[in-house]
């Protein structure tokens, strides 16, 4: 498959993108390159700029100021129809009284192209419904529905598909299903996909790059797996998901280590794992990477620790999530494999929580972060989204 008709291939450049709606600023300034053939994730709560991002890149809002380019194109003031860009919404908006051939062929045939079976053929393979052609929409589930819609959007061959939470409406095993194929689709057609969601999981599934929305702005932008391992700010180290994260003060480098103070102990991060080295920081360890024992002499040498009371156990299957209320009365939370190698720990039992210190990462701490927690995934922030 090709880039768009007529359209010169490029990246995805955002310059000075901003939004308001009345007093209230949704989009902030934002400066972003989406480079080409990308699998690219914009991820936050409700309410943080995202959609709203998507919709000016469509051409369905108008920026309040700042510009969209594709390559050396400034499309910013040109019409939704105008631009090498489609869009799959949520909701599918496939047409009822045409069948699955003719959903997807409507675009090409829209356009005056007469001889258009080879294309949609080739788009129902792609998504692997060359036999469901003759169907209408009410026949299919809804994982096949998202699938045509993805068909009818890519038949047109943009040089950006917008995916705006285009798998919201499906059930958790459809929903991971459907997010192996649209990486698959994305691989075989090497179109730029821009894919909005607030489903941390979606995005680190899919994407190759990933950036963090809060509050109209990005907070971190990078690989999944960076932005995982060493968060930039509480609000990622919480939003993209959980976060043990310990009060205290850095003290400075020193032997390729920070020292930090917290809560009555000395602890330490290494140097490269330091996003500050002075001041109020955050300590932050992720649940997984804590292991509870009985006792501190089971606590393997150079590792940290921190001792409390069990409050919860929770078994989901392939793990038991453990609440330890610690001695300054704090919550850390740890998720402990289901091996077999360890007998589950009983509410009230006390227990030890140790870290590889090369685990943890440090983060400048705000005045009030210790209050602040970063919103659940359907929780509004307060702007559109």
């Amino acid at each position: 498959m090709t880039a768009a008709r007529d359209t010169p291939a490029g990246d995805l450049r955002l310059a000075d993108l901003t939004k308001r709606f009345g007093a209230v600023t949704a989009v902030h300034d934002l400066d972003l390159t989406v480079r080409q053939g990308s699998f690219f994730a914009l991820l936050g709560p409700s309410g943080c700029g995202k959609t709203t991002t998507l919709r000016m890149i469509a051409g369905l809002e108008e920026p309040t100021a700042g510009r969209v380019l594709l390559g050396e194109r400034d499309v910013t003031r040109l019409r939704p129809h105008r631009r090498p860009v489609n869009t799959v919404f949520q909701s599918y908006a496939l047409f009822p009284h045409l069948d699955v051939f003719e959903n997807v062929a409507f675009g090409l045939r829209r356009r005056g192209i007469r001889s258009v079976d080879d294309e949609v053929m080739a788009m129902l393979a792609l998504v692997q419904l060359d036999d469901h052609g003759h169907r209408r929409p009410a026949q299919l589930s809804g994982g096949q529905q998202q699938r045509v819609a993805l068909a009818r959007a890519l038949v047109n061959r943009p040089q950006v598909l917008l995916l705006d939470e285009p798998l919201g409406a499906l059930d958790l095993r459809l929903r991971r299903r459907m997010q192996i194929e649209l990486k698959r689709v994305q691989t075989e057609v090497g179109i730029t996909f821009v894919h909005v969601t607030h489903d941390q999981e979606e995005a680190m599934t899919m994407a190759d790059t990933v950036a963090v929305m809060n509050a109209g702005r990005i907070e971190q932008l990078g690989a999944p797996t960076d932005l995982y391992e060493y968060p930039a700010t509480a609000f990622v180290a919480n939003f993209l998901g959980q976060s043990n994260l310990l009060a205290g003060e850095a003290a400075g480098a020193g032997g390729g280590e920070v020292a930090v103070s917290a809560h009555g102990r000395r602890l330490s991060v290494p140097a490269g794992r330091a996003r500050v080295d002075r001041g109020p920081v955050h300590l932050g360890v992720r649940p997984e990477k804590l292991r509870l024992v009985d006792s501190v002499d089971q606590v393997p040498a150079g590792c940290q620790h921190v001792t409390g009371v069990v409050t919860d156990a929770s078994y989901v299957g392939v793990s038991t999530q453990y609440l330890l209320r610690t001695g300054w009365g704090g919550e850390l939370t740890a998720f402990v494999a289901n091996s077999g190698a360890t007998a589950a720990l009983p509410v009230g039992a006390e227990a030890v929580a140790y870290w590889d210190p090369g685990h943890a990462f440090l983060l400048p701490r705000e005045p009030g972060d210790e209050h602040r927690r970063a919103p659940t995934r359907d929780e509004p922030v307060g702007a559109p989204s």
